[in-house]
C-alpha cells in the first residue's frame, strides 16, 4: 500500500511538472525567480540600443518604472524624441538622454557615442548596456540570402555590437562593475530554417558574450544572454501585424521585457523566453541534440514552405508535413 501511495505521489509530481512546462513562457530557472529586484535598477544608468520601437521601447518604459536613468539609442532621432516624451510624461521621474546611433557606423563614430554615454548624468557611467538593436530578419532560404543582406545582418547584429562592447568595457572595468544584457534569439540556440543568416549572427553573439563573461566575471563584468522565441509587436519590429493574426502563440513584448528585467536583476547568465512549441524545441536541442536536430530536420523544409505561403511557421503541424496537391 505504501509503495502504491509513493508511486501515485511521484506520478502526480511528474504530471504537475509537465503541466507547468506546457504553460511556461520561460525556462525553469527564470520562472523560479519571481519579480525583478528594484534595488538592482533604481538610480542605475541603463543604455538601450534599438529603443525607438518594439521590445527596446518597452524595455525603456519598464526600466523607467523602476527608477533607472536612461540612455536611449536608435538611428531615427525623431522616433527617439517621441519615446523620450512618453517616458518623461508618464514613467520616468529622472532624466532620459537621447543618443542617436547606427551600429553599422565605423569604430570612430561608435567610440564617440560611448564617450557621450559615459559623460551623461554627471559622468556616472553606464551600469547596464542593453544590446537590443538588430537587423531585420526576412524569411528566406540559406541559399537565397544575398551578399548585401549577409553583410548588413552581421554589421549590426555582430560586428557593431561587439565593437560597441569592446569600446565600453574598459570604462566598466575602471569602475569594477558593469552588466551587458544581450537580446539574442531562440535562433541562436536552435536551427532556424528560413532564417539561416540571422540565426548564424545570433550564434556568433552568444559565443562572444559567454566568452567575454568568462574572461571578465571576476573583474565585476556580468553578462545576461536573453534568447526569445517569437514575440508579438505592433510597429514593424519582429513579427508583422499580419503574422501575429496568424500565430496565436507569440509572446507579448511587455512579457518579454518583464522576463528580461527579471533575468538581469537576478544575474542569470542565459535565459530562454518563449511559448510552446519553441521552448520545448530549445530544451530538446540543448539536452537531447540527436532528437532535437532530427526534429528540426523534419520541420525545416515545411517551415520554409509555410513562410513562402505566409503561413504559421511555429505550428506543431509542421512536424507532419503537408501533402502535395496533384498537378
Amino acid at each position: 500500500m505504501l509503495t502504491l501511495i509513493l508511486l501515485s505521489l511521484v506520478f502526480a509530481a511528474i504530471l504537475a511538472i509537465f503541466a507547468k512546462f506546457a504553460t511556461a513562457d520561460g525556462d525553469f530557472t527564470l520562472m523560479s525567480k519571481g519579480h525583478p529586484k528594484r534595488e538592482e535598477i533604481e538610480d542605475k544608468v541603463v543604455w538601450i540600443t534599438g529603443a525607438s520601437r518594439g521590445i527596446g521601447q518597452i524595455l525603456a518604459k519598464q526600466f523607467a518604472k523602476f527608477g533607472a536613468k536612461l540612455i536611449i539609442s536608435a538611428r531615427n532621432e525623431a522616433e527617439l524624441e517621441r519615446v523620450k516624451a512618453e517616458l518623461v510624461g508618464k514613467h520616468a521621474p529622472g532624466e532620459v538622454q537621447i543618443l542617436p546611433l547606427d551600429l553599422a557606423s565605423d569604430e570612430d563614430s561608435l567610440r564617440v557615442a560611448v564617450q557621450k554615454a559615459e559623460s551623461f548624468f554627471s559622468g556616472a557611467g553606464v551600469d547596464y548596456m542593453i544590446h537590443n538593436a538588430a537587423h531585420e530578419r526576412p524569411k528566406m532560404t540559406a541559399l537565397d540570402v544575398t551578399e548585401e543582406a549577409l553583410w548588413a545582418t552581421f554589421k549590426i547584429n555582430v560586428l557593431g555590437t561587439i565593437t560597441l562592447t569592446r569600446l565600453l568595457t574598459p570604462f566598466m572595468l575602471k569602475r569594477g562593475k558593469g552588466h551587458f544584457v544581450v537580446m539574442s534569439s531562440a535562433g541562436g540556440k536552435t536551427p532556424a530554417p528560413g532564417q539561416a543568416v540571422y540565426s548564424a549572427s545570433k550564434y556568433a553573439v552568444n559565443g562572444y558574450f559567454h566568452s567575454l563573461r568568462s574572461e571578465l566575471f571576476q573583474k565585476g563584468i556580468k553578462v545576461t544572454v536573453v534568447c526569445p522565441g517569437p514575440i508579438e509587436t505592433s510597429n514593424g519590429s519582429g513579427a508583422s501585424s499580419s503574422e501575429q493574426k496568424r500565430t496565436e502563440r507569440h509572446l507579448t513584448s511587455e512579457r518579454c521585457a518583464e522576463l528580461t528585467i527579471i533575468a538581469a536583476t537576478h544575474g542569470l547568465k542565459e535565459v530562454w523566453i518563449s511559448n510552446q512549441p519553441v521552448l520545448a524545441v530549445m530544451y530538446l536541442v540543448q539536452y537531447m541534440p540527436s532528437i532535437g536536430y532530427w526534429l528540426m530536420d523534419k520541420i525545416g523544409g515545411n517551415r520554409v514552405e509555410a513562410a513562402a505561403k505566409k503561413g504559421n511557421t511555429y505550428a506543431w503541424g509542421l512536424l507532419f508535413g503537408q501533402k502535395k496537391k496533384s498537378q
